[in-house]
Order: C-alpha cells, then structure tokens, then sequence
C-alpha cells in the first residue's frame, strides 16, 4: 500500500464528494462545511496533485428520488442541474483560498459553465488547476458515482477517491450494526459480489476494467486526504489486489 500511494503523491487524483457532504447534512449549502473540505483539498493540492472534483447534487435534488409525478428522465437532469449549482460554489470557495479552479460540464452554460472535453481537462490539470466536473454523465439513468469513474479514466488518472461519512467499507452499514467488520483492501469483484455499499455497480465494473484503484476514505476526519497520498493505511483501498480485514 505504502510504495502504491508513494507513486501517486505527485499524481493525478480524481475526489469524489457527495452533495449531501456539502451540504453538511442539510439542504443547500453550508459554507463552514465546505470551506473545511477545500482547506483539505487544498493541502494535496499543495503536496503536487493535480487534482479533479466530481460532486453530487443530493444536497439540492436527487433524481432518483423524484416524486412519482415527475418522470425519471427529467428527474435525472434536474439532478444534473443541481451538481453545476454545488460546481460553481466549489470553484468560489477556490479562489477565496487564492487556488486555481474551473469547472467543465457535461451540459455547458455559455458564459457560466465550458463544456467538459477530456484534452482540455488534461490542459488545465497540467497548469495547476483544480478542476469541477459536474453535470453528471450528461445522461439519465447514470449516477455521478459513474461520472466520476468514466471522468477519472477520461483525465487519465492515477486515482479516484471516494470521500464518504464512514472510514472506508465494512460488510454493513457501521453507523447501524455496530460489529460492521472493515476491509483494508478489496477487490473489485468481492465489491459486486457482496454488494458492498462502495460505488454503484457500472461505476466498480469501469473501475475494474481498466484497473483504476479506487480509495475509500472520511473526508470528514481532518488530514484524511493527506495520509492517504503519504502512503498511510487510510480507509479502504479497491483494486486488484487481495481481501483484507482491518
């Protein structure tokens, strides 16, 4: 573990944050929550990473949670929609921390929003600058979990982080069972076969296919981020590799 992270301290990293983490709970937004996130990212960022942000919108709306009376379709671009909203409150937050930050869309809005082209992604990561991917896939039925796995492949990255509540995976749910075992590493086929609350299913499959490893970790604990790309036993690693219990 500690030679893998050691080889991507100065790597590319795709972070994917919920919208629910940056509404710290809540609807909306919460600038305190978020602030403390950027401040996290900003020191791998400080460490040499390139870095891309992949963020959710259930802060704001969820499409898959939609009323009956709202088809799914729509109710999927009105999810879409809610990730730009969190994008450019990321990119704001940013620059009053002086980092450099754009944001690229699936669906742009000119004048607002450029729309995402994996060449200029690369280009922007090259010139030191965080970089927001929102929008989702820019397609219905797909999650942003997967928008961030087809993302991280599309920039080339060395690693995607899945930044969660909990301090990696556990074979259930440990905020309801209180014996939650936790892996250390995983695979990704124990991932789907157990089902295990990781990713949603096309998101590990694209993740396996084309060996992206897939760090699991608390955001919410201060330095997380940090230890993770210092190649300490942090949360819970996916890839290739071998099952191991904590």
């Amino acid at each position: 573990m500690a030679a893998e992270a050691d080889s991507i301290t100065c790597g590319r990293i795709l972070l994917k944050i919920s919208g629910e983490a940056l509404g710290g709970g809540n609807q909306g937004i919460e600038p305190k929550t978020v602030l403390g996130f950027v401040d996290e990212i900003a020191a791998i960022y400080r460490m040499g990473c390139q870095l891309a942000i992949v963020c959710g919108g259930g802060n704001i709306f969820r499409g898959i949670h939609a009323d009956a009376a709202i088809d799914r379709t729509v109710g999927d671009a009105m999810g879409m929609l809610a990730t730009m909203i969190n994008g450019l409150a990321l990119k704001e937050f940013f620059t009053k921390r002086s980092i450099p930050a754009e944001v690229m869309a699936a669906w742009p809005i000119e004048g607002v929003i450029r729309p995402f082209s994996a060449a200029d992604a690369r280009q922007y990561l090259d010139n030191n600058t965080i970089l927001i991917l929102v929008g989702g896939t820019g397609l219905p039925y797909f999650s942003t979990d997967t928008a961030a796995a087809m993302r991280a492949l599309q920039i080339q990255a060395d690693l995607l982080v899945k930044a969660t509540r909990v301090d990696g995976v556990y074979d259930k749910d440990p905020l309801k069972h209180p014996d939650a075992v936790k892996f250390d590493q995983l695979d990704y086929n124990t991932v789907l076969k157990k089902r295990l609350n990781v990713m949603d299913a096309p998101a590990i499959a694209l993740c396996r296919d084309n060996n992206l490893p897939v760090q699991v970790v608390n955001m919410l604990k201060p330095g997380n981020l940090p230890a993770v790309l210092s190649g300490q036993q942090v949360g819970t690693l996916v890839s290739d590799g071998g099952l191991h219990n904590a």
